[in-house]
């Protein structure tokens, strides 16, 4: 199995607990409800991502796999800036609309369709800005897993939960896309470093809107210590999913490590019948009928089979 191919699979596992960390963060009182505030945290400590050049000197036992490395950060071009700032925006813009999707609904039925979202749109974006080209059994396991991750949510929710899920799967999908077109434009240490400096001055940038200052700041004066630290630790995680993915994004093709969004769910299913009534909800009430077992597992079959076709 290729090396980019057991990147997005760790990626997405550790992506796995970050959403369900995301949903009980905006869905507590206690921490932060507000989407859009949340996303403003996250696109801040994301800057924080560059701490991995601190560790360019250790091995890791992946054959062509390093921790990226300061002394090949080079002053960016106009290129890089503007993709990196664009990053920025659909990044943050993906992660309201989700968080928006995670208050209302669970995150076994958000997931899966921001998953299957994502990987339709950037298969049709990559083919149209990236010149992507795939073999017939890639496209029918991008197919397949796109229905499978579809299938997996049952559309259990509202409208408004289902546009918002759509419109995070779009703009992640158009990130994903454009991180990819940097990395065609430089290398992953320079285009990684600049993003995340992206990411920071977008979010600083928000901080000139009045109405957006006190947004932030009332929501954060009534966070307290403890829910600061589990929102640190979750953007921790999520750091360390981010660069994950972007390298394995970097490596393989952007569509297919999309599509292995998917095994998101597989991974919170497991989370659920490990953990039991201590874990993430999926099914309704918290409690699984054999139908609706039967029905889960159906579907996690579905998404299997997609992931087997791709590589095939």
């Amino acid at each position: 199995m290729a090396v980019w191919i057991i990147l997005a699979i760790i990626a997405q596992f550790l992506h796995a607990i970050v959403a369900l960390l995301d949903k009980y963060i905006v869905t507590s009182k206690d921490v932060l409800p507000q989407p859009f505030v949340y996303a403003f945290y996250t696109c801040a400590l994301s800057g924080a991502s560059i701490i991995v050049y601190a560790l360019s000197g250790l091995p890791l036992p992946l054959e062509g796999v390093s921790f990226p490395s300061l002394a090949r950060v080079e002053f960016p071009t106009l290129e890089v800036v503007a993709l990196s700032v664009l990053a920025a925006y659909t990044f943050f813009y993906a992660l309201v609309s989700l968080f928006t999707a995670l208050k209302a609904a669970d995150a076994s039925d958000v997931v899966p369709v921001v998953g299957a979202v994502s990987a339709i749109g950037s298969y049709f974006l990559g083919y149209l800005f990236l010149d992507t080209r795939l073999s017939p059994n890639f496209l029918i396991g991008v197919v397949i897993l796109a229905v499978g991750t579809a299938l997996v949510s049952r559309f259990r929710f509202s409208w408004r939960v289902a546009l918002s899920s759509i419109h995070a799967g779009v703009f992640f999908a158009l990130h994903y896309v454009v991180i990819k077109g940097l990395f065609n434009v430089t290398t992953f240490d320079n285009g990684f470093f600049w993003s995340r400096v992206g990411f920071v001055v977008f979010a600083l940038s928000l901080l000139l809107i009045p109405a957006y200052v006190g947004k932030i700041f009332e929501q954060t004066k009534s966070t307290g210590k403890r829910a600061g630290g589990l929102i640190l630790l979750n953007k921790v995680i999520a750091g360390f999913a981010s660069v994950t993915i972007l390298k394995a994004t970097e490596l393989g093709d952007v569509s297919v490590v999309q599509a292995l969004g998917g095994m998101q769910y597989v991974f919170i299913f497991i989370f659920s019948l490990l953990l039991g009534p201590y874990g993430p909800h999926i099914c309704s009430e918290g409690r699984c009928s054999t139908k609706e077992l039967i029905r889960k597992a159906v579907f996690i079959a579905i998404i299997t089979l997609g992931f087997f076709v791709l590589f095939v």
